[in-house]
């Protein structure tokens, strides 16, 4: 009891912003957890369901997918799918109510869930479709419609109906939005908005 006391003491003492992605990121890595606990790593449990067609291929339908990719010892994303499917050569799997973590350093560098994702092995890009939602360490959220991942060394892209919010300081509507390789900085294209808030207590 005290050591819940004492954990729940330095929580209050935090300001909101690190309380807000301290939330954020408890509540993504309980449903990884689960998820693993659930799952098995890339395969769950599937059934296999011939399609008819010319080529006769075979798809592989999948309760519980999670895919992850490390690196000398360095881990790069995870990804988990409530269901999917792969492609016949399983070189590219489709998730269904996506949710993972980009990491930066072993740590979590932004958090992502999205309706639709693709993972493509030959090419390790990640694709996020429909109701695409990202957290960064610093609080900063983005909306998108689509959302290409293609490699922790290269800017991460958000196409269309992007909206980006800096907690209270800052929204912007953009066509495109990249965020930076490092997960630190964004910029938008195309057609744009931005609004700047004054800080509570401060002025502009």
């Amino acid at each position: 009891m005290k050591t819940l006391k004492r954990i729940y003491e330095r929580y209050k003492n935090l300001d909101k912003k690190k309380r807000t992605y301290l939330f954020t990121v408890l509540a993504v890595l309980i449903v990884m957890t689960w998820a693993f606990m659930s799952a098995v790593m890339i395969t769950g449990k599937y059934s296999r369901d011939q399609l008819k067609g010319s080529a006769d291929e075979q798809k592989v339908d999948a309760i519980g997918i999670i895919i992850t990719e490390t690196k000398e010892g360095s881990k790069y994303f995870e990804i988990y799918g409530e269901t999917g499917n792969y492609s016949n050569d399983h070189s590219i799997a489709t998730l269904h109510n996506v949710i993972g973590n980009f990491y930066k350093d072993g740590n979590v560098a932004m958090s992502f869930q999205s309706s639709k994702g693709t993972y493509d092995e030959k090419t390790g890009v990640i694709t996020l479709y429909e109701n695409t939602y990202i957290v960064l360490e610093d609080s900063t959220s983005l909306n998108t419609d689509k959302l290409i991942w293609s490699g922790s060394d290269k800017e991460t892209v958000a196409e269309g109906n992007v909206v980006i919010k800096k907690n209270n300081e800052m929204v912007a509507t953009a066509e495109k939005g990249f965020i930076s390789a490092g997960y630190e900085n964004f910029k938008i294209a195309g057609k744009t908005t931005t609004k700047l808030y004054e800080r509570k207590g401060k002025t502009e």
